[in-house]
């Protein structure tokens, strides 16, 4: 099945402007994964060399918060968006 990712401004010069980008898979990782075989810049933006995804990187499955599910494991049933944010920081 295929699912939307949303992409913020920051992210988008590595998705050649785009601002949604469909990826196809099961589980959030797997998403990433497919997501990785046409975009593979992103993908280096939104994990680490060991796979995990960065502190720095927010990614949400259909507004709930992959890390309070089952990380890049978290299964994905139906078409969704996941949505991914860079984390804020400042004062």
């Amino acid at each position: 099945m295929t699912h939307t990712i949303r992409l913020p401004t920051i992210l988008r010069v590595h998705a050649g402007g785009e601002a949604t980008v469909s990826a196809r898979g099961g589980t959030v990782g797997e998403a990433f994964a497919d997501l990785g075989k046409r975009y593979p810049g992103l993908v280096r933006q939104l994990l680490d060399p060991d796979g995990s995804v960065p502190v720095f990187v927010n990614v949400f499955l259909n507004d709930e918060d992959i890390r309070y599910l089952q990380g890049l494991n978290t299964p994905i049933s139906a078409p969704s968006e996941i949505i991914l944010l860079p984390s804020v920081a400042g004062g």
